[in-house]
């Protein structure tokens, strides 16, 4: 890996934090991603199921991570499954763990080459009443590939039907949102990086470069400093394409006059981060879109102010969308009639701001979490409103990520990112 090894004890952490939860005698089972074929011999870059990362460190296919508090004996409790390393493999492939490596990096000190895997379960499971299974639940989750998660569940349910199903993903949508010290270091890590590749750009961007030439920039400066790459497709849309919320081609050419919406976030260990800038390519904003840019420089500063412990994701939209009202009334682009007669389904404000304002950020750009349940101190949220405007030619967006703190408002982990509109204009030009 590209980044400097993280401290077991995290993963030591985060181990006690889910087996506390667990019922009396279950087992869980947690199963590395695979590696996707294309066609041919090609293959997407392998990238590790976040869970067994949380709570192993193991950042390797084919490995497999078994939990059973209650095992006869200690040694059982926390067992590690890897891919059998050799000679062969170092040559093709680069060395995979050895068994005291894993235990360097994990913490668990029983480890098995993955061929005894079903020999050891088998044993286990006649001590054990429930496994914990491993579906993805996200809210925003839609898959359609076969993962190997699923394929063990099918495998699982042939071979022990006589024992109960627990899930594991209500446990991990509760730890997981709740960061650690360390955790939190790590995304702030992340967020340092995308800071590089953001000052980098604003001195690059000029009329006539193309989207795919800044996207450019970024990945070059990220992969410097130790990034995979980036948390997740990046966005750069100039002109009307920023009013396309997930526009991902970046292959148009930016013309004088005109705005870059800038969605882009650097990952680092797997943590991600998640920041949006808008920016004007002649290096200066024309009043109308300094006041729109300012607007959601305002909603984005109260928004902020709302993250606090006790704060209900639900109502806090509801919040905002009062906020975003009162800025569209002061630019023109609702009237008081339109909030009056407004559908309170679809308020007035939607037409021109129509996604949320924060989503959980952490292993995952759109993390874990559970909505229903009050924010708490050490979860990690966006803040992304936005005005878009298509018959103007523009859209704008900007994002911060923030910790929410035990008293007070949550800290910025993106305060060193350059996002005042004067600021910009003076870095461009600098």
């Amino acid at each position: 890996m590209k980044y400097h090894q993280i401290d077991r004890d995290l993963f030591i952490k985060n181990r006690a934090k889910f087996m506390a939860q667990m019922k009396p005698k279950s087992v869980a089972v947690f199963n590395s991603n695979d590696i996707y074929p294309i066609s041919a011999d090609s293959t997407m870059p392998f990238a590790q199921h976040r869970d067994i990362f949380y709570l192993s460190g193991v950042d390797q296919e084919e490995s497999i991570l078994l939990l059973f508090p209650d095992a006869p004996y200690e040694h059982q409790r926390e067992i590690l499954f890897l891919k059998e390393t050799n000679e062969h493999i170092a040559v093709w492939e680069g060395e995979k763990l050895t068994k005291e490596r894993a235990l360097s990096v994990s913490g668990i000190k029983n480890v098995y080459w993955l061929q005894e895997f079903e020999k050891v379960l088998f044993e286990l499971m006649t001590h054990s009443d429930t496994i914990y299974i491993n579906t993805n639940e996200h809210y925003r989750a839609t898959v359609e590939t076969e993962t190997r998660e699923a394929r063990f569940v099918k495998w699982w349910k042939e071979k022990y039907p006589a024992h109960a199903v627990a899930k594991s993903n209500p446990i991990l949508q509760r730890i997981r949102s709740v960061k650690e010290s360390e955790e939190l270091d790590l995304i702030q890590k992340a967020c340092d990086i995308t800071e590089k590749g953001f000052r980098r750009i604003l001195s690059f961007v000029k009329p006539n470069v193309m989207e795919y030439e800044i996207e450019a920039e970024f990945i070059h400066e990220f992969l410097y400093n130790r990034s995979k790459g980036f948390a997740y497709t990046p966005i750069i849309g100039s002109g009307n394409n920023a009013n396309v919320l997930h526009y991902i081609e970046n292959n148009q050419q930016c013309k004088a006059g005109d705005l870059i919406l800038l969605d882009v976030g650097a990952e680092y260990a797997n943590y991600s981060s998640d920041m949006t800038r808008t920016i004007p390519v002649s290096g200066k904003f024309s009043d109308r879109q300094k006041a729109v840019y300012n607007a959601v420089l305002n909603v984005k500063n109260e928004a902020t102010k709302m993250l606090v412990p006790g704060t209900m994701w639900k109502q806090y939209h509801v919040e905002v969308g009062k906020l975003m009202t009162s800025e569209l009334l002061g630019l023109g682009l609702i009237d008081k009639a339109d909030v009056q007669n407004e559908n309170p389904e679809w308020p007035a404000y939607k037409k021109y701001f129509m996604h949320g304002t924060s989503h959980h950020m952490g292993l995952d750009t759109h993390d874990y979490g559970i909505l229903t349940e009050p924010m708490q101190a050490n979860m990690v949220f966006t803040v992304e409103p936005g005005i878009y405007i298509p018959a103007e030619g523009f859209g704008i967006r900007l994002e911060d990520d923030v910790v929410i703190q035990e008293k007070g408002e949550p800290f910025n982990l993106m305060r060193n990112i350059p996002i005042e509109a004067d600021e910009i204009e003076s870095l461009m030009h600098s």
